[in-house]
């Protein structure tokens, strides 16, 4: 577990975000029991995908953010989440770019069991 080296210090999603310069590179900034809570830039089309074995929460902080499903969509705005139920298959598209918080299980691959070139390096802590 990485933490700060600073005792007691608030971690801020602006200052973080700040660091991140590629986009769908989702990076890790908190772990709660086995949860990793990571921030992303996102920005075009990702790939359809699933995670068989958990949920996986999106929690806009900047943008607008639509998750594609196979029988419809959801947008989010700034201040929004959605939690996409183990299984669903989902594409999120953002317009512009996004810069969002997700949460789910430490180890859990960005595309699922889809794979590909969009397949983000896991444990990546900024």
């Amino acid at each position: 577990m990485n933490v700060s080296s600073r005792p007691h210090a608030p971690i801020n999603f602006a200052e973080k975000l700040a660091r991140i310069a590629d986009q769908w590179q989702p990076r890790v900034i908190a772990e709660l029991n086995d949860y990793q809570l990571k921030i992303v830039r996102i920005e075009g089309d990702f790939i359809w995908h699933d995670h068989p074995e958990t949920d996986e929460a999106f929690i806009v902080l900047e943008g607008m953010l639509r998750i594609d499903f196979r029988d419809g969509s959801v947008t989010l705005g700034p201040g929004e989440m959605y939690v996409v139920p183990k299984g669903v298959e989902h594409k999120p598209y953002a317009a512009s770019e996004v810069k969002m918080l997700l949460i789910e299980p430490r180890g859990t691959a960005n595309t699922g069991q889809a794979g590909g070139e969009r397949t983000a390096a896991n444990d990546i802590w900024i």
